[in-house]
């Protein structure tokens, strides 16, 4: 097994998780099989009890592991499933080493940091690296470890001294240290500072690493003469130091690195120069180009809790961009503060209420995302009140599903009182309820988590035809309540649909609202299993309905398919012919139609909702 370390320095935030995503993305397209493991120095024992403002979204895996969000950047990027155990923080190290000394395994010794913890820490990143995470058998061949935290903390203290005895024990030829550094540009002087990165290098090999490879932050390009400075004083080769500047999308970095031969350096430090192939990323740039190259908008509501820091919904921002690449358009995505919405700002703060209100009405669809806790619910029911009846496109996830479920037994069952019990208890409608597998007094890893299987009641509704009309589904869930079953029948009488239920039938797990250009709601979190060139079909009939064009999406539309430009005919995408092939089929059909439009026999090919001015510029 091969590692590679990848650390921070100078400051936080300079983005360690996409640079070891990249490195992944590079490593395997050198055809070699890459899985990754995240080291958090917090106390906690996972990232489930930590509030968003502070730390971002929780990103739940299949086995119900509530994990840091970079866990899902790998995900993403390296298309592969991670295990909780690829996680690990301060708090599972220590629980497992107290746990130890509980039971005796320690014969009597004074447990310490060294060489307890350290040890532990050593034995728990051998095992999980051999753990399989892209469906193949046996381990992989290269582990990517992302230390979370900046070097000099003092909680990462332990992780260092464990990890500079991992690569002596491991050997030079088995481990590769990469220091993502910050090298400012100031204003007043107008060119790139290395001192920050010469002490922080510095600071590393104090504690006993040595960094191989230096992949420099910067906002501009660096020339030679400042990798020549670094490479004096930082003591690592010229070619060794990567230029990772600020870029158009993220899509980028991993041919940043290719282009600076990155992978050479590191196939080089763990000796293998001979066991891989030049990366082969064609897919990869068709990608990155095709999203700069976008212009057309689509503009996208977000209707949370949490909009003052968008990491908070990473990984839905992260679904809607796969999804609109696919449709062909530009992400727009406007921050709507659900409290702001409500008629209690409108008398605190009426600019703000003004705001939100043409943000929610100049969106070409509605999203209302999960959350937690009472605050902002009212206006989240304002939201979805008007994507229904407005019939803009709507997608509630989680929270967001139970929000739509609410407003419409207020709004068409008339029950004004009707609620879930997280926000009201003593409700006489309780439409949304607590669910019994939950726990109320613990907050950790206590709710229904993890990848759950959703059965489809009906192969007619809008969901079941986006993911191919499949009996069932796995998708990821995070929650504590639920709709309650015992107001379905009442909520189906007036037209709400529940077209996906568990194995038991007694839990909502989707609600559409039939006759709408798309209302969709998902007990679910979609987002968790969307990938750059595998967009979440709930997503992309989301986004697509957004841009009205929902009738040409691809009825199995969650499938893996090239960036190359696509072209529909009569709502079908002929991929096995090449794209001068479908030039050519699009221009004869669009031809026919026009012809037969002269004949006044147009009817027999058009589809409603096409206009007969497109065809005609054909």
């Amino acid at each position: 097994m091969k590692y590679v370390l990848v650390t921070g320095g100078v400051v936080s935030g300079l983005g360690k998780g996409v640079t070891a995503s990249s490195i992944g993305v590079l490593l395997k397209a050198c055809g070699l099989r890459v899985t990754s493991i995240k080291i958090d120095p917090y106390l906690n024992t996972d990232a489930g009890t930590m509030s968003p403002f502070e730390h971002g979204e929780v990103f739940v895996l299949d086995d119900g592991g509530e994990v840091d969000l970079d866990l899902g950047n790998y995900e993403r990027f390296l298309n592969i499933k991670l295990t909780r155990d690829n996680n690990i923080t301060t708090g599972k190290i220590y629980q497992k080493v107290i746990d130890r000394e509980r039971r005796g395994d320690y014969l009597g010794k004074t447990v310490q940091v060294v060489p307890h913890i350290t040890d532990a820490i050593q034995e728990w990143i051998e095992s999980v690296a051999v753990i399989p995470v892209d469906g193949k058998d046996g381990p992989a061949d290269v582990c990517v470890i992302e230390l979370g935290g900046t070097i000099g903390d003092i909680e990462s203290m332990p992780f260092i001294e464990a990890l500079g005895q991992f690569s002596y024990r491991v050997g030079a030829g088995n481990f590769c240290l990469i220091h993502v550094s910050l090298v400012p540009v100031l204003n007043v002087v107008g060119e790139p500072k290395t001192k920050p990165t010469q002490h922080s290098v510095r600071g590393l090999r104090g504690l006993g690493l040595t960094p191989n490879i230096l992949a420099c932050r910067s906002t501009m390009a660096l020339d030679e003469n400042i990798k020549a400075k670094l490479s004096q004083f930082c003591h690592v080769p010229v070619e060794n130091i990567i230029d990772v500047h600020d870029v158009s999308n993220i899509w980028h970095i991993p041919l940043l690195l290719k282009d600076q031969k990155a992978h050479e350096a590191i196939l080089k430090v763990l000796n293998l120069p001979s066991g891989a192939q030049e990366p082969v990323l064609e897919e990869w740039s068709s990608r990155a180009e095709l999203c700069d190259e976008l212009r057309e908008p689509v503009r996208i509501a977000m209707v949370g809790k949490y909009t003052e820091h968008s990491d908070s919904y990473l990984s839905v921002v992260k679904a809607l961009l796969h999804a609109s690449v696919r449709c062909r358009k530009k992400l727009v995505v406007d921050w709507v503060p659900a409290c702001d919405l409500e008629n209690v700002t409108k008398k605190e703060n009426l600019e703000a209420h003004r705001a939100a209100w043409k943000k929610l009405k100049g969106a070409n669809g509605v999203l209302v995302p999960g959350g937690f806790g009472d605050r902002g619910v009212q206006g989240k029911i304002l939201a979805a009140k008007y994507a229904r009846e407005k019939r803009v496109p709507y997608l509630g996830i989680c929270l967001g599903m139970q929000i739509a479920v609410i407003e419409f037994a207020r709004s068409v069952l008339g029950l004004q009182d009707a609620n879930s019990t997280e926000f009201d208890p003593n409700t006489r409608n309780p439409c949304v309820i607590f669910m019994p597998e939950g726990s109320k007094t613990h907050m950790g890893g206590t709710m229904r988590l993890g990848s759950r299987r959703t059965y489809f009641q009906s192969l007619e509704s809008v969901s079941a035809k986006l993911y191919g009309n499949q009996k069932y589904i796995d998708e990821r869930h995070r929650h504590r309540y639920e709709v309650n079953p015992d107001m379905v029948a009442q909520l189906e009488s007036r037209g709400l649909s529940f077209p996906g239920k568990d194995e038991t039938g007694q839990r909502m797990e989707i609600v559409e609202l039939p006759g709408h250009p798309y209302f969709v709601g998902v007990q679910f979190h979609p987002e968790f299993k969307s990938r750059p060139g595998k967009p979440s079909p709930l997503f992309l009939g989301f986004v697509a309905a957004s841009c009205r064009e929902l009738e040409v999406v691809p009825q199995h539309c969650g499938g893996q398919e090239k960036v190359s430009p696509t072209y529909h005919i009569n709502g079908h995408l002929p991929s096995k012919y090449s794209r001068m092939a479908r030039l050519v089929m699009v221009a004869c059909m669009a031809f026919t139609r026009f012809a037969m439009a002269c004949t006044c026999d147009l009817r027999h090919w058009c589809h409603p909702r096409q206009d007969l001015s497109i065809w005609c510029v054909w």
